[in-house]
């Protein structure tokens, strides 16, 4: 049985998020430079967006460059914008043709102005799909998003729009670029190393983790499949004992 077959359906993450390593390592093992890695990566992303949308996964977040990122190696870096601006271009109409709407979040303030200007016609073609949304985090630090969440709060209190006891957690959730998303409840990441770097710090609170020693350009939907399948089999109690959850359950 594959591990497609073995998923049910009626209890599907609704939000995965993915932390893609690996691209580097990958190249390196065949001798290329870091950018061949980074550009088969591409068939990667291609294949699991695909394997979410055809199981009905509501949420897909990619963490593809990371703010930390940009003290990369200058070819590197420059290269990585490049690679972007490419597969925007292309993948529009494959992400419209399976109803896929992409969002981005992150500081792309940052980005050069044709990334910036192609991201913003990718959203702008792809906004009125209603299947799988594929969230892009760019330019993103989970550290950066909930200091700019402090600071928006901060001017709605000194304007007076806001007062200081009327900050509950959803009003600070409505602050950050995830704004509307559900947190994730299934976090990937490839290339066996274990920690999150950096990435949805606040919104992770209580998401599954599940960690695999594959290397992102080698990761394709199967193994996207086998981390649902890892999730379905656990016990998630948000802070109540087993017990309860059984009673819950009758």
């Amino acid at each position: 049985m594959s591990s497609m077959q073995m998923i049910n359906t009626d209890k599907l993450p609704r939000h995965i998020a993915i932390i893609m390593d690996g691209n580097g390592r990958w190249a390196q093992e065949k001798g290329e430079n870091r950018l061949f890695g980074h550009f088969h990566g591409v068939e990667s992303v291609r294949s699991v967006v695909e394997g979410a949308a055809e199981i009905g996964i509501q949420y897909l977040t990619l963490y593809a460059f990371s703010t930390e990122n940009w003290d990369r190696p200058a070819t590197e870096v420059q290269g990585l914008m490049e690679l972007l601006v490419s597969t925007i271009r292309k993948e529009v109409p494959t992400l419209n043709k399976n109803n896929i709407q992409l969002q981005v979040i992150g500081d792309t303030s940052m980005l050069p102005l044709n990334a910036i200007a192609e991201l913003k016609e990718a959203i702008r073609e792809t906004q009125a799909n209603t299947g799988l949304r594929l969230v892009m985090a760019l330019s993103y630090s989970s550290r950066w998003e909930i200091i700019q969440a402090v600071k928006s709060i901060g001017v709605a209190v000194e304007s007076g729009q806001l007062s200081s006891a009327a900050i509950t957690q959803q009003v600070f959730e409505e602050h950050l670029t995830t704004a509307g998303i559900p947190d994730p409840e299934l976090m990937i990441r490839t290339s066996g190393e274990f920690r999150v770097s950096n990435f949805l710090l606040y919104q992770l609170a209580y998401a599954e983790l599940y960690f695999t020693e594959t290397l992102w350009p080698d990761f394709r939907k199967e193994h996207l499949y086998e981390a649902i399948v890892d999730f379905q089999r656990r016990e998630r109690r948000f802070g109540k004992t087993g017990e309860q959850l059984k009673a819950e359950d009758l």
